[in-house]
């Protein structure tokens, strides 16, 4: 059943698997499936029983199909046995059904109804519960007409109060007489309307108290009650607006202002039931259009702060529910997927729904719906306390669970954004560093929470995206993840399947800027784990493109390898490439511009002396605080020169020098003495100017100091 595979064990007894997507349940079906020996592509392969097998094979699909038993005290117990045993097979409840309709049955069990409750058969009445149930998730309009009809629904009910399963019935016909009160604002003089008004107050008590919430197998035997109720309620709706008198009496009522406090309240009932009955409203208004929603809602931005924009609304109203299991928040929540999901926005000649909404929601809505999140990530919110033994320290973020369901929520919202946002919402965790912000709630003690987290990381990484790749191993976001295996030990449970499974993705996916940071970082810490070759794996994986790195190294020739010879500043190598987009966090190329040349390049080696003797002063005052240097090296300026300056310098000449400060900063002659053609490298810690010359000599010496801070593309 798309996203569930439902089996039954012993009579009653029903089991269900739930997969979040179709793929993984596809997938899992199929293995079941190999294992029996049944054909994946057909939908029921439960075996049938033999009786049940023959009985069915016996009937031709034209005939009238089900014989009824009579209509009997003495065959009430046989009459349940049969409703309740079609509900598994579709074409049987509809064989039923029809049974039903054409006999007039259900009439004629609801006069049993009466006189079993008048001789107090207990028996009789717990098995009227369970025919009437059937009935009702037989799912079919036309046996509804009949049960809500005036002369049979109270006894339906009545049927209702004897659930075998409670000690004492329930009281709902009691509840539906004397407590529950209609009440006339205005008064209502259309009979039929009347009716149609009591006939929904009742069948929609019957969905929301009565019955008992469907399990996942019966899930969709409800859907034509739901519809039953919200046609009744559009007909309702469409009475009262065909009422000449009504609304303009109503409104009336409202501008005037004699009418008193107490009847306002009449007509504006409490807030609950407004807030219930304007959700409901969106719903419709959502789900009708969401394209008309969105044009409200931006064309709203041009006259409204943002506190105000329906958006920002529904998102409080969702943060602010305070039903203890976030029922309006989680209707709410869905709403607003409706609303930014690219799929049903529209593309026409003159503009694009989805760049304009988007825009509009990240600008003026995202901050809102975030707020919680950061609020409850905060250093301010979160206890810090030292481990005795690690340097780690422990972040517990709070642990009311209702704010966990609401976070859960709002990741939920945001993974969503991530799958089908791409430039939008990378832009914002970049800005707003949210990926560590989410990870903090790796430390919560709900486990739900955790696995949200770590869900919302997994989509990430799941994109394959170098800019996202470069954002984690820049800010060491594994760490948290890391943790959270470790802290889980040695229980096989949903957590430590979900850290192994985003390993294993990046190992089998190979993505090689991940896998060298886990193994050069963490792998000291993952090597113990073997009940998995995960990591193995990704070790593995390391030393082979460390191999392939190697070998493509070796296969250069020896004259090209060596720092001997120009560089043209734009011949930026990959991995200098990759450094200037990570520390610019910007898209394109980085290149600095080639410094342009003021004065003939004889006048070089002069200049040259003096910078060797400012570079000598400085190393000897920063010596004590040089870093080591990085194997890819740190900014590199090539200083490239004429021949004849070349032939003119001495054997220190040919040395590449270490540069903090241009050739002649102390005496201001600067860079006019030279042509500087820059390319830039990087690492996160050394300034290293090589100084080349094509000459012959074979001094490669090479002396270098590090600069307290890195400067920035361009100085």
């Amino acid at each position: 059943q798309d996203t569930l595979i439902v089996w039954s064990e012993a009579e009653n007894y029903d089991l269900a698997l739930s997969f979040q997507e179709k793929a993984g349940c596809d997938e899992i079906w199929e293995k079941i499936c190999q294992v029996q020996g049944k054909d994946p592509s057909v939908e029921v392969t439960q075996d049938l029983i033999e009786s049940e097998e023959e009985h069915i094979e016996e009937m031709p699909e034209t005939s009238p199909l089900i014989d009824l038993p009579t209509c009997e005290l003495n065959k009430l117990e046989e009459i349940a046995d049969l409703v309740t045993s079609v509900l598994s097979s579709p074409i049987r409840r509809e064989k039923l059904a029809l049974a039903l309709e054409n006999e007039g049955y259900i009439k004629k069990l609801l006069q049993l109804f009466q006189v079993c409750e008048n001789l107090e058969n207990t028996e009789g009445l717990h098995h009227l519960y369970e025919i009437i149930r059937g009935i009702l998730f037989l799912n079919k309009a036309t046996l509804f007409e009949v049960m809500f009809s005036d002369e049979c629904i109270m006894d339906v009910v009545g049927c209702l109060e004897y659930d075998p399963s409670l000690a004492q019935p329930k009281r709902h016909r009691e509840f539906l007489t004397k407590t529950a009160k209609f009440k006339e604002v205005i008064p209502i003089t259309d009979s039929e309307l009347r009716q149609k008004i009591h006939q929904t107050y009742r069948v929609q008590y019957i969905q929301d108290i009565i019955l008992p919430t469907p399990s996942v197998f019966e899930e969709n035997f409800l859907s034509t009650l739901t519809s039953f109720i919200f046609f009744n309620k559009v007909e309702i709706v469409s009475m009262l607006q065909e009422d000449e008198k009504f609304l303009s009496e109503v409104f009336a009522q409202l501008t005037d202002e004699a009418t008193d406090d107490d009847k306002r309240c009449e007509l504006g009932m409490d807030d609950l039931q407004v807030r219930s009955a304007a959700t409901d409203i969106f719903s419709y208004l959502v789900e009708f259009s969401p394209s008309m929603v969105r044009e409200f809602v931006m064309q709203e931005a041009q006259q409204s702060d943002d506190d105000i924009l329906l958006i920002n609304v529904v998102i409080e109203q969702m943060i602010c529910d305070t039903d203890p299991e976030l029922g309006g928040a989680v209707q709410l929540m869905g709403l607003l997927r409706t609303l930014i999901d690219p799929e049903n926005m529209l593309a026409t000649a003159n503009k694009t729904e989805k760049s304009e909404f988007l825009n509009f929601f990240y600008n003026h809505c995202m901050h809102v719906l975030t707020a919680p999140l950061l609020a409850n990530t905060s250093e301010d919110k979160c206890e810090k306390d030292a481990v005795v033994g690690s340097t780690k320290a422990n972040t517990i973020c709070p642990d009311n669970y209702q704010t966990a369901q609401l976070l859960a929520l709002i990741l939920e919202l945001l993974t969503f954004c991530v799958e089908h946002h791409t430039y939008h919402i990378k832009n914002y965790i970049m800005n707003k560093d949210l990926l560590r912000r989410v990870l903090v709630l790796m430390n919560s003690k709900h486990t739900f929470l955790a696995l949200c987290a770590l869900r919302f990381m997994r989509r990430i990484i799941g994109l394959k995206d170098e800019f996202y790749n470069r954002y984690i191993t820049k800010g060491n976001l594994f760490e948290p993840v890391i943790n959270a295996l470790l802290d889980n030990g040695t229980r096989y449970n949903l957590l430590n399947s979900a850290v192994i499974e985003l390993f294993e993705f990046i190992r089998v996916e190979d993505i090689k800027s991940l896998i060298a940071h886990i193994v050069e970082n963490f792998y000291n810490a993952l090597e113990s784990i073997e009940y998995v070759q995960t990591f193995k794996g990704l070790k593995t994986k390391y030393e082979q493109e460390k191999d392939r790195q190697n070998q493509k190294l070796n296969s250069v020739p020896s004259i090209l390898r060596s720092n001997r010879f120009r560089r043209d500043a734009r011949a930026l190598e990959e991995d200098e490439e990759m450094w200037f987009n990570e520390d610019e966090e910007e898209e394109g190329e980085a290149v600095v511009p080639p410094v342009e040349k003021s004065k003939q390049e004889d006048d070089f080696p002069d200049s040259y002396e003096k910078f060797m003797e400012t570079k000598k002063a400085k190393e000897s005052e920063d010596k004590e605080n040089l870093p080591k240097r990085t194997s890819a090296g740190g900014f590199k300026f090539t200083f490239s020169h004429s021949a004849s300056a070349a032939n003119g310098a001495n054997g220190a000449n040919s040395k590449s020098v270490a540069a903090q400060t241009s050739p002649a900063s102390s005496n201001g002659s600067s860079s006019k003495n030279a042509t500087l053609t820059t390319a830039v490298t990087a690492t996160k810690g050394s300034l290293v100017g090589l100084v080349d010359y094509p000459d012959d000599e074979d001094d490669d010496e090479e002396e270098e100091t590090s600069p307290r801070k890195r400067p920035r593309l361009g100085s």
